[in-house]
């Protein structure tokens, strides 16, 4: 172990665990289109690293180990025999999934979904509920519709949402 790393504990692996297993099976999921191959794949990464007690500098570290890992099981995978005579196999698509492109983008997209999550998930609860169906395409009729309340509820809600994301998320603003 070198210098400045330090060993999970039960606690601070499960946190870690929590914190990253929901968009790490998204990402599995770009790569293999099946949540419980995805699922299963990021528990063995997971389930890896606590047995192997490997340890990180720090969250941002762990983060990267944990994309990296995922995406090189999801790859071995689609390469693996049983997958080959299973399913559709096409080395187009795993050498397009084997890019660094296509990993960062992934990363990216599902990191910035989750940020952007965590801040929905700080407004109020009809506000959330209004920018998600927003999100989704749904117009102020539909949406006003669906919650049972007036469009300029909805627009009310929407202006509260918008204001108080601008300041989560202003970290993300570039100056």
């Amino acid at each position: 172990m070198r210098e400045g790393e330090k060993k999970f504990t039960l606690k601070s692996f499960k946190k870690l665990f929590e914190s990253l297993y929901p968009q790490l099976c998204v990402f599995a999921y770009k790569y293999l289109n099946d949540l419980e191959i995805s699922k299963d794949i990021v528990q063995e990464v997971f389930v890896k690293v606590w047995e192997d007690e490997i340890s990180f500098e720090n969250e941002n570290h762990a983060t990267g180990f944990f994309y990296k890992a995922v995406k090189n099981r999801s790859l071995n995978y689609l390469k693996s025999k049983s997958y080959k005579l299973t399913e559709r196999y096409e080395l187009a698509n795993i050498e397009m999934y084997d890019t660094e492109e296509f990993y960062m983008s992934e990363a990216v997209v599902i990191e910035t979904t989750s940020v952007i999550e965590k801040a929905i998930n700080k407004l109020p609860d009809k506000a959330a509920q209004v920018i998600r169906l927003s999100i989704e395409d749904y117009t102020n009729n539909e949406i006003a519709n669906e919650l049972s309340i007036s469009i300029n509820t909805v627009k009310d809600h929407k202006k509260v949402a918008y204001r108080k994301l601008r300041d989560i998320l202003s970290f993300l603003r570039i100056k």
